[in-house]
């Protein structure tokens, strides 16, 4: 599973014009997923993002989660994330999990932000979405399961 999160200030997605998730202060996470993995990532991932320290203290610090601002996620599946540009001009997408694999992890995933008591909203999976935010630092970050146990 791999990720990209962005700490914003807000962050809307529409779909069709109409909004279909919202939030304030917290992080816009859009998620892939490959086609290995399974709730073990999932859960992972879900662990890592709430308590990962990228909120100031009032020293300017990095020191406080998602958790600690009572924070909130938008949350986008994002099937490019395993996109593949290596070799010629358009990219392979043979990494990214298909459809019937990735949108239950992708509903996990949430579900799984949510027993951690952080608010979700969505993004539609396998929607044309269009995502507006405020980057807030900027920070944005890469982050990506250990991956399946061998």
């Amino acid at each position: 599973m791999k990720v990209i999160i962005q700490r914003v200030s807000e962050g809307t997605c529409s779909i069709d014009g109409e909004i279909s998730g919202s939030i304030t202060e917290g992080l816009v996470v859009l998620a892939g997923f490959t086609h290995v993995d399974t709730h073990r990532e999932v859960e992972w991932m879900a662990e890592k993002i709430v308590n990962l320290r990228i909120f100031e203290n009032t020293d300017g610090k990095f020191d406080k989660s998602l958790l600690d601002i009572s924070g909130e996620v938008l949350s986008i599946s994002q099937f490019t994330l395993y996109g593949d540009a290596q070799k010629g001009r358009r990219p392979s997408f043979t990494e990214a999990a298909r459809p019937e694999g990735a949108e239950p992890l992708y509903h996990l995933f949430n579900e799984k932000l949510r027993e951690k008591k952080v608010t979700v909203a969505e993004g539609k999976f396998g929607a044309d979405m269009q995502i507006s935010l405020t980057n807030n630092g900027p920070v944005t970050l890469t982050l990506e399961s250990p991956g399946p146990k061998a």
